[in-house]
């Protein structure tokens, strides 16, 4: 049941008739611009307002933008204090249909502050061209910005009241698609448990691994078809299965976990993020964060660590006997020779030395390896153990 409506601020304002006219004369192109402002800075809004949840905010804008000026201008029988039923329980019924489309009270709020901002600005324009004096014009925001918090207060009851009942249900048959996603269940299970939740399936997904206290403001800002689950054996982190995040909606994908010490693996095939949780979980290990793409060397030379330790061991035979001290600068200066292609300059620019000690150091390693410096296999996996080093 939607919650009665509360008497709003600024009790006794009475706008006249001419003003409302006015504004309400252009409360289309006011709801317009509310709408593509929501879009632009909301970006769990991009694609809301395509379908049949678009036309129901659509009116929920225009009926809560005329409800506002039935009570600023004194609706005959009307308390100009207390918002009209109709746009309450418009309010009420938005944040239900908020849950169930799965984008989150912090969205949805987001989306209020960004109407009242809009709002405010375009009919204090018009009611100033209406000739309101400024006494007026405060009231006159003030009432703005209190009816906009009354029915945010009256769709975020919505929302919880939609949550507590088919919302818990939906989020455990949401819950059960990642585990099968997560457990490698066969496709027909996945699909069958994506239809029995409403769930479209995306072409591909991304799993992100995010800290506890990061989820809530990541789920603001990212496709509200997110799965989110827990991450196995870990504490203080959640999993997010993000839709779609591949080719140019990775990068707003990235903006939005920066600086919030996320990891995000690649995009895969939808059945196959288990690829994508596997590679975040082995850059988390690694303590690498951010973009998993961007760390795909590392992640590579660091997949088998005891591989590695032998490789190192095997190809740096030759400087075992060499004092630990001349082995490092015997080292270094080889890791240099082989990034560089083998020139001398380059080299030395790298390592702060001179050209001809280079050329002495470089000496000393081919007494050491001889002809297997010129050998492709030999330099390949020189490359890979200096290379980790």
């Amino acid at each position: 049941m939607p919650p009665r409506p509360r008497r709003t601020a600024a009790a006794g304002l009475l706008i006249p008739v001419e003003a409302v006219a006015e504004i309400r004369a252009h409360l289309p192109a006011v709801a317009d611009d509310v709408v593509a402002a929501i879009i632009e800075e909301v970006p769990s809004y991009a694609d809301a307002f395509g379908g049949r949840m678009g036309g129901t905010i659509r009116n929920a804008v225009q009926l809560a933008l005329g409800g506002f000026l039935s009570l600023a201008g004194g609706t005959p029988g009307a308390d100009p204090r207390t918002p009209a039923a109709p746009a309450v329980d418009g309010a009420y019924q938005l944040g239900r249909g908020e849950a169930r489309s799965g984008r989150t009270t912090d969205a949805l709020l987001a989306a209020y502050r960004i109407g009242a901002r809009v709002s405010w600005r375009e009919m204090s324009m018009y009611a100033v061209d209406a000739g309101l004096s400024a006494e007026t014009l405060v009231s006159f925001a003030e009432l703005v910005f209190a009816y906009i918090d009354e029915l945010s207060a009256a769709s975020v009851a919505g929302h919880n009241d939609e949550l507590a009942t088919t919302g818990r249900v939906r989020q455990r048959l949401l819950e059960r698609i990642a585990h099968h996603l997560l457990v490698g269940s066969p496709a027909e299970t996945v699909s069958s448990a994506a239809e029995r939740a409403g769930w479209e399936q995306p072409e591909t997904l991304t799993a992100v691994i995010v800290p506890e206290s990061q989820v809530r403001p990541v789920l603001a800002e990212i496709s509200p078809q997110t799965l989110q689950t827990e991450v196995p054996d870990l504490d203080e982190v959640a999993l997010l299965l993000v839709p779609d995040a591949h080719g140019r909606a990775r990068a707003a994908l990235l903006r939005t976990l920066a600086d919030r010490g996320c990891v995000a693996g690649p995009a895969r095939p939808w059945l196959e993020v288990r690829a994508s949780l596997d590679r975040a979980l082995r850059a988390r290990t690694a303590g690498l964060d951010g973009d998993t793409d961007r760390h795909l060397v590392q992640l590579v030379l660091t997949a088998d660590a005891a591989a590695l330790a032998d490789l190192r061991a095997d190809v740096l035979a030759p400087m075992a006997q060499l004092r630990p001290g001349v082995a490092d600068k015997l080292s270094d200066t080889l890791r240099a020779w082989l990034l560089h292609q083998g020139r001398r300059d380059d080299v030395a620019e790298a390592l702060f030395v001179h050209p001809q000690t280079v050329r002495y150091r470089m000496g000393q390693i081919r007494d050491l390896y001889g002809d297997r410096l010129d050998d492709p296999d030999t330099v390949l996996a020189l490359t890979i153990a200096l290379g980790a080093g």
